[in-house]
């Protein structure tokens, strides 16, 4: 199974990020349906080691708080385009549970996450470079906004992959606590 840690989005959220879905070639646009912020990439795993995450995660306990998402970035490899993502603004409660998902996974006898941490939603991903479409989709599009909207739970989630792209599937639900 491969698996990663995520906060779910609300639907509304998801829709106004579809609508920055558009406009670039060489995309691979996301489905709104899969959106999330990842918040630790897990990976291929047995029946045992996913039994073993979700038992980690129980374990995490957090509070419930606002999220805003903020601006487009991207991420590349030297001069190649890779992903597309809207940003995510600084919340110190975030890269706390962040952190607490991360430990407890490690006690769980996960490796440790090398990449550091950069919350984001995936837009797009990219089979050509866009040449010079880019700078004025940003132009557009990069002051974009949404939030502040409640996160209340982290998930477990299923990689599902195959031609039509990836198919996302909870696998567990850790509410955080409201105050």
């Amino acid at each position: 199974m491969r698996l990663f840690v995520a906060l779910p989005l609300p639907a509304q959220v998801r829709q106004g990020l579809a609508g920055l879905c558009s406009g670039l070639p060489g995309a691979r646009w996301i489905r709104p349906e899969n959106m999330h912020v990842t918040m630790r990439f897990i990976g291929e795993v047995d029946g045992a080691g996913a039994d073993d995450a979700h038992m980690a995660l129980r374990g995490v306990r957090g509070w419930a708080f606002p999220l805003s998402l903020s601006g487009l970035g991207s991420f590349q490899s030297g001069r190649r385009l890779r992903l597309l993502w809207a940003g995510v603004e600084d919340q110190p409660v975030l890269v706390r549970l962040r952190d607490d998902v991360e430990t407890a996974l490690v006690r769980s006898g996960l490796e440790p996450e090398r990449r550091k941490f950069k919350p984001h939603v995936s837009l797009a991903r990219f089979n050509a470079q866009p040449g010079n479409k880019l700078g004025p989709y940003l132009d557009a599009y990069g002051a974009f906004s949404a939030g502040p909207f409640p996160v209340t739970a982290f998930v477990l989630m299923r990689s599902h992959l195959n031609r039509a792209g990836a198919h996302y599937e909870v696998m567990a639900d850790y509410p955080l606590d409201e105050e």
